[in-house]
């Protein structure tokens, strides 16, 4: 299959979702259903670890590949990840917590001040897409519809922040029966479509749900090829989940200084 084909096939599974009223199918009020999205994407009482393989594509360029380590302990608000792959970027690495973040580069051998809100490696997915789910914390719902997207029953969210630590200070999202997330929609402050996600497929780790794939589309970025605008993707794919526990010794600046030695 060619670039082109697969790219057509990408923005379709995000863009011809068509929204179709549905019966009501949730009896619990929707701030509710937010912490409920929170408690299944979030591993507390467990560490979690994976392979994160993060394609990046840029029209008229060839796609980039990022392989992360990435392994979280949601109790206690930390996270790190390695970089493994390309080689020019192996051994970088990220050390979440609290809120604090820092970014270590192996070949200065010095750790910098991040931010959950800046690029990660320079693709569409941010830094906050790593960690825990914290919407119910960080939004208040304005509005919610039952819908009908693709083969899925959800309920759409309008959600706007209610903390200025947040990525997106408005946001929509698709939440199914499950009260798993399947689609969302990232805003500016004054309304602006900057982002959309897309996670059509979970798998199921020791009685856990786990995004097998998440698809993002940027909105802003991309460029004009043959008069029309071709937007920026990244497509993360999620190998190896475990829910073992991590050694103490990794969630350190440590672990990050002598993990490529």
């Amino acid at each position: 299959m060619n670039k082109s084909v697969k790219r057509r096939g990408f923005v379709r599974v995000l863009w011809t979702l068509m929204l179709l009223p549905c019966p009501a199918l949730w009896a619990i009020p929707d701030s509710d259903l937010l912490k409920k999205v929170d408690s299944l994407a979030s591993y507390f009482g467990t560490d979690f670890s994976a392979q994160y393989t993060i394609v990046q594509n840029k029209p008229g360029g060839k796609p980039t590949t990022t392989v992360a380590g990435v392994f979280r302990r949601d109790s206690s608000e930390t996270y790190v990840i390695v970089v493994m792959q390309p080689s020019i970027s192996r051994g970088q690495g990220y050390l979440k917590q609290g809120q604090t973040l820092w970014f270590y580069d192996p070949e200065s051998r010095r750790f910098n001040s991040s931010s959950n809100q800046d690029r990660f490696q320079n693709t569409n997915a941010r830094n906050s897409d790593f960690t825990r789910s914290t919407l119910s914390e960080d939004y208040r719902v304005v509005t919610g519809e039952d819908v009908k997207l693709g083969q899925y029953n959800c309920r759409v969210l309008t959600l706007e922040a209610a903390t200025k630590e947040v990525t997106y200070p408005k946001m929509k999202i698709w939440v199914d029966e499950h009260g798993l997330l399947r689609k969302t929609e990232d805003y500016s402050l004054s309304g602006q479509l900057l982002r959309t996600s897309a996670i059509p497929d979970y798998v199921t780790v020791s009685g856990r749900y786990v995004p097998a794939k998440i698809l993002l589309v940027d909105a802003l970025r991309g460029a004009t090829i043959n008069g029309r605008f071709v937007n920026e993707e990244t497509q993360i794919t999620i190998t190896k989940p475990s829910f073992d526990k991590v050694p103490d010794s990794v969630f350190s600046k440590t672990f990050l200084e002598q993990v490529n030695r």
